[in-house]
C-alpha cells in the first residue's frame, strides 16, 4: 500500500479510536464485552508484558483481544501448548480490540514488533487483506494439516478472498439472551414456552418487573444489540457494498424501541453497569455475548441462554462474528516460524473444548458435534435457526464505530433516531474517504 494512503488510514484510525475512547460510549457499554468481542470500551488498554520462556528456537508473538471473561481460557490453552516444550513457545499479548486494530497496521508498516499470529474478527479481514496486511495462507494449508471441510463453511468462506485465503476460524460467536431462571420461575408468564422471547412479550412483562424492582431489559453492548435487531429486520450496512446507507426505516424502528424502553423506565439508565445488574439479580432478561458465560458461572447463577429477542418468531437471528487466526505480513519472518504457527493453530483447534468452556462456540465441526459440547448451554447455536447474521460489509469497522458514537445520544433522547443515523452515516462516509476507500 502506498505510504500516503497508509498515513491517511492511520490518521483515520487514531481519530476513530479517540472518538470511541473519549466520546459517547456510555458506561452501559464499558467492561461488559471485552472478552473477545470488538468493543467500544472507555478504558485505556495496555498489552500484557511477555512472561513465557523461549523455546529452543524462540517465541511466537500472538496478539488477541481476549481481555475479558474468556481470556482465561485462551491463556490456559497457550500455557498447555507451551508445556509440550515446542521449538517455539507462544507469548500471548491480550489488548482491547480497538487497540489491536490500530496497532497491527502500524507495526506492519513500520516493520517493527509485528506479531507472528493475531486474532481478527472476520468482518475486519477484507480491508486488512486489501491493504496488504495479511499473509495468504492458501499455499501452506494442506501441508500443515488445515482442511477447510473441518470448519463451519460460512466462517471459512468469508476469508477466501481473490483466490487466496487469509484466516483460520477459531469460533463463531453470537450475541444472545441470558435468562435468570430463578427470577423466571417467580415472575415469568410463559414467555419462554416456545424458546423465543419477543419484543411484545418484553413490553408486556415490563410493568410487573418494574413493580418488583427489576429492570425489564438492561442495555449492555449497544452495537451488538442494534445489529441483532436490525439484521432481523433485513437491514444491511450498505446496499451496494461500498456506500454506507443504514439511515433507513428499519434502523429507525430499532432505535424507536430503545427510546420507548428508556422513556418508560424499563431499560438501564445512563451510568448504569447493565451486565452487573444481571449478575446481581436485578434483571430477568439481559442480552450479552456468549463469551461472558464465565462471569455467570463464577456467580453461581441458574441461567439459560436463548436466541436474541425477536420481532417475529419466524425470523430469529443473533448478531454473529468469528474470531480468526491471521498471519500478519512480515517480509523478514523466517520460514521455520510458519510451521510453528500452524502447529500452534492446530493445537488450539484440537483443544477447543477449553475455549467452549468459556461459553464460546468453536468453529471446528468435530468439536461442535461432540457430546461434551452438545451438553453446553450455547450448543443451541449450532442449530440452523440460530441465524448467522455475520456482517461482511468491507467497511464494517468505519460503520460500527460511527454508530457507537450516536447510540447513547439517541437512547437518552438527546437526538432523534433519524438525526443520529444521518450523522453516523456521514461520519462513516468521511472515515472511508479519509482511509482511501472511495
Amino acid at each position: 500500500m502506498k505510504l500516503k494512503k497508509f498515513l491517511a488510514l492511520a490518521i483515520a484510525s487514531v481519530l476513530v479510536f479517540a472518538l470511541v475512547a473519549c466520546g459517547n460510549s456510555g458506561a452501559n457499554d464499558t467492561a461488559t464485552t471485552n472478552g473477545g468481542a470488538e468493543t467500544d470500551t472507555n478504558g485505556d488498554a495496555v498489552a500484557e508484558e511477555p512472561t513465557v520462556e523461549p523455546g529452543t528456537e524462540g517465541t511466537l508473538e500472538f496478539w488477541t483481544m481476549f481481555t475479558g471473561a474468556d481470556g482465561v481460557n485462551m491463556q490456559a490453552i497457550v500455557d498447555a501448548f507451551n508445556a509440550t516444550n515446542p521449538d517455539f513457545t507462544v507469548n500471548h499479548r491480550a489488548m482491547e480490540a480497538n487497540d489491536l486494530y490500530m496497532n497491527l497496521p502500524l507495526a506492519i508498516q513500520s516493520g517493527q514488533g509485528i506479531p507472528d499470529i493475531a486474532m481478527n474478527h472476520v468482518e475486519r479481514i477484507p480491508v486488512f487483506q486489501e491493504n496488504g496486511f495479511l499473509t495468504d495462507l492458501s499455499p501452506m494449508l494442506a501441508a500443515n494439516g488445515i482442511n477447510p471441510e473441518d470448519y463451519i463453511q460460512k466462517a471459512w468462506d468469508m476469508t477466501s478472498i481473490g483466490g487466496g485465503h487469509y484466516g483460520i476460524p477459531l469460533d463463531v460467536h453470537s450475541f444472545v439472551l441470558y435468562v435468570n431462571m430463578d427470577l423466571y420461575e417467580e415472575f415469568g408468564n410463559g414467555e419462554l414456552d416456545d424458546d423465543l422471547l419477543t419484543w411484545d412479550e418484553i413490553f408486556a412483562a415490563a410493568p410487573a418487573l418494574e413493580e418488583a424492582g427489576l429492570m425489564a431489559f438492561p442495555i449492555t453492548w449497544s452495537r451488538a444489540i442494534f445489529l441483532s435487531m436490525y439484521g432481523q429486520l433485513g437491514g444491511t450496512l450498505s446496499t451496494d457494498g461500498i456506500n454506507p446507507d443504514f439511515n433507513n426505516d428499519a434502523a429507525v424502528q430499532v432505535l424507536d424501541v430503545w427510546q420507548e424502553l428508556y422513556n418508560n423506565g424499563w431499560s438501564s439508565r445512563e451510568g448504569d453497569s447493565a451486565w452487573e445488574m444481571f449478575l446481581g439479580g436485578q434483571a430477568m432478561f439481559t442480552p450479552e455475548g456468549i463469551w461472558m458465560y464465565n462471569n455467570v458461572r463464577e456467580a453461581g447463577m441458574n441461567v439459560r441462554m436463548l436466541n436474541f429477542p425477536v420481532f417475529d418468531v419466524n425470523r430469529p437471528g443473533n448478531w454473529t462474528s468469528s474470531h480468526q487466526f491471521v498471519v500478519p505480513t512480515d517480509e523478514n519472518r523466517e520460514e521455520a516460524r510458519y510451521a510453528a504457527i500452524f502447529e500452534f493453530i492446530n493445537f488450539v483447534g484440537e483443544n477447543a473444548l477449553e475455549w467452549a468452556e468459556a461459553g464460546q462456540a468453536p468453529a471446528q465441526i468435530s468439536i461442535r458435534e461432540s457430546a461434551a459440547f452438545m451438553d453446553m448451554p450455547q450448543a443451541f447455536l449450532t442449530e440452523e435457526n440460530a441465524g448467522l447474521l455475520i456482517y461482511d460489509y468491507k467497511f464494517y469497522g468505519y460503520a460500527v464505530e460511527a454508530l457507537d458514537g450516536i447510540f447513547d445520544d439517541v437512547r437518552f433522547g438527546r437526538m432523534t433516531p433519524q438525526e443520529g443515523l444521518d450523522r453516523a452515516v456521514q461520519q462513516a462516509r468521511d472515515s472511508i474517504e479519509v482511509g482511501g476507500g472511495f
